[in-house]
């Protein structure tokens, strides 16, 4: 039997998004612009939400190194999206010492309370939950980060209770 390969065509970029990858470029000498492969990708995902193959591909033309490289960095670091992501992603610490602090109870609760489960984003395209591995901040687990940016410690049923029901009630759903 033959393995069928699809062929993913390069996403054509704005001119404002080219100016905005040119910008990183420059912060390299030129023999080492794939080094901005992860300013590109946050660029991408600023704009888009999440990085497609074809968006892997597009940077990988832009930078002159092999798609599979880009995705290779795209799959390695859970800060790109690989699809379409709720409006709140919340990244629950699940690595060891978070996990014996109840971490893996926080997901849990989560799950529970959003009706939903680890990787899968709610009907009204609110909240995307996902596991992540360390994020550094073992003492004060369990810890989730909201959107790559928000770090929460101590995360109780309670906090977690508030944290969603304030996060609602920010975009007017409660």
């Amino acid at each position: 039997m033959s393995a069928t390969h699809q062929t993913v065509q390069a996403q054509a970029f704005s001119e404002a998004t080219l100016a905005r990858f040119a910008r990183e470029v420059a912060k390299y000498p030129a023999e080492q612009k794939q080094s901005a492969v992860m300013a590109c990708l946050a660029i991408v995902q600023q704009e888009q939400g999440w990085v497609s193959p074809e968006a892997e591909k597009g940077v990988a033309d832009y930078l002159g190194m092999p798609p599979i490289a880009v995705h290779e960095v795209t799959t390695f670091y859970n800060m790109y999206n690989q699809k379409p992501v709720g409006k709140f992603k919340l990244n629950v610490c699940t690595n060891l010492p978070c996990t014996l602090r109840d971490g893996g109870k926080a997901l849990q609760y989560l799950e529970q309370k959003l009706g939903i489960h680890m990787g899968e984003t709610t009907a009204d395209g609110l909240f995307t939950l996902q596991q992540s591995e360390c994020l550094g901040a073992c003492a004060d687990s369990p810890v989730m980060l909201v959107n790559d940016r928000h770090m929460c410690s101590f995360m109780s049923h309670d906090k977690l209770d508030q944290l969603i029901d304030g996060l609602k009630a920010a975009e007017g759903k409660v």
